[in-house]
């Protein structure tokens, strides 16, 4: 693997990812990571932060900066696409207007997850038929949220090998191995559904199934998320254990509740983090840098889910002590994952998301799931799961036809079928109330949102 480019290269997760790099160096035999970002200043402060990184691991691979895609793309294996279209502050307003109009602010679902999906996958198709170009082998690893339908998008309307990862499956299963006090490979787990809405079916140790253990266990189950997010009784009804994105689906009105209570968004608070981040890191040297990052990651990191779930904020919260470089679970590992089984015989089993060609039944052969996949030389095949159980199949199938609707909408620029999936998304579901969302989100970002006609 000679070659890696970020798309998005300015991210706060671009350090980890070259952490992971790094890392992995021996496996890779990476020679040239680049880096393309719109704020070619950004990424150099990230650049220097990274160098500093392979340089203390012996990473022994360049770093560079591209203004041009084209450049930054050409010749590269893996391209890895972690953009956000607008900046943190799109995702504020976006989450700001949810709020006003008496929905959950929330980057990847509801209103705020339409208007992110919208502006993003013009965009992400415009980088794509880049690589295609000066990259047509390379795998192209999608970041972007929301996940799934930009990976549907992708995987629709380029020749691209395409794979999309999200921690969010990961993050749970690590949750339940330490909830029960066991190693995670001695457990398994049948897991299905759509990005940022997939549920734990069955979990096995060592061959045994041990669901109904864990279902029995109301203390248990509230710890395997990061706040307090679901009553027991209702994953113990559901018989089925929720990834933490479930909670503004089955407690919308909590959510909306505390982020009124405690007058901000999750994206209104980490755009303040991110400005007082890079005003250090443009200053600092690149040692003192990777302190004050490693800083920021442990506040950001303690006040997920927080806000939204019991109303604390950021600023409030206090930074575990734990290095996040070597945290088990992240996006930068879901990602080392795949590359290195890309380039492996040996098959990993991750959780992707990937053409559907039957693992969900209930959904068409080319929507995106989030499925394990084996991942090898021969690409990330998805596991067979069945069809998805009574209680929760509805909600998929909806939010799959909102997904769907919304790459219809970005692909002709009309305003309508943005309209239409607003109405077709289980959060927002009123005709009226989706006119009004998607007039407020264009006239506060016409520069993203105006081809909407």
């Amino acid at each position: 693997m000679r070659k890696v480019t970020i798309i998005g290269g300015g991210g706060v997760r671009t350090p980890l990812v070259i952490h992971g790099l790094a890392q992995a160096r021996t496996a890779l035999g990476i020679g040239e990571l680049a880096l393309f970002d719109l704020d070619t200043g950004r990424a150099e402060t990230i650049a220097r932060l990274g160098r500093e990184i392979v340089r203390k691991l012996e990473g022994g691979f360049e770093i560079r900066v591209h203004a041009r895609l084209e450049e930054a793309a050409a010749g590269a294996d893996v391209v890895l696409n972690s953009i956000r279209v607008g900046g943190i502050a799109g995702r504020a307003r976006d989450e700001r207007i949810a709020i006003e109009h008496g929905l959950a602010g929330q980057e990847t679902t509801g209103p705020a997850g339409a208007a992110m999906a919208l502006r993003t996958v013009p965009v992400t198709l415009a980088h794509a038929r880049v690589v295609e170009r000066v990259a047509p082998g390379a795998w192209f690893i999608n970041f972007t949220t929301p996940a799934g339908l930009v990976t549907q998008a992708l995987a629709q309307n380029t020749a691209l090998g395409v794979i999309g990862i999200c921690d969010t499956p990961s993050e749970l299963f690590h949750r339940i191995a330490e909830a029960i006090g066991q190693p995670i490979g001695q457990l398994n787990f049948d897991y299905a559904g759509l990005n940022h809405l997939g549920w734990v079916r069955r979990v096995s140790l060592r061959g045994e199934d041990i669901t109904e253990r864990l279902l029995a266990d109301a203390a248990l189950l509230r710890r395997l998320y990061p706040a307090d997010l679901f009553d027991p009784r209702l994953i113990q009804t559901l018989r089925l254990i929720p990834s933490e994105y479930l909670f503004f689906y089955y407690s919308q009105r909590k959510a909306v509740e505390n982020q009124l209570r405690a007058g901000a968004s999750r994206g209104e608070e980490l755009e303040r983090l991110n400005a007082g981040l890079f005003q250090q890191l443009r200053v600092e040297d690149p040692a003192q840098g990777l302190e004050t990052y490693r800083a920021y990651l442990l506040r950001r990191n303690a006040s997920y889910m927080k806000l939204e779930a019991e109303g604390e904020s950021a600023f409030d919260a206090t930074g575990q002590e734990y290095d996040p470089f070597e945290a088990a679970t992240g996006y930068h590992r879901i990602a080392l994952d795949v590359m290195t089984g890309l380039v492996s015989e040996t098959a990993r089993e991750v959780v992707l998301n990937v053409t559907n060609r039957g693992a969900i039944p209930d959904l068409e052969p080319d929507d995106v799931v989030e499925v394990p996949c084996s991942v090898s030389r021969a690409g990330a095949h998805p596991r067979q799961t069945g069809r998805l159980p009574d209680p929760v199949r509805g909600l998929v199938e909806s939010v799959k036809a909102f997904e769907r609707t919304t790459i219809r909408a970005a692909l002709s620029g009309s305003a309508a079928l943005a309209q239409l999936a607003m109405l077709e998304n289980p959060i927002i579901g009123q005709w009226e109330l989706a006119g009004r969302l998607m007039a407020a989100m264009k006239a506060a970002d016409p520069e993203h949102l105006g081809y909407l006609k």
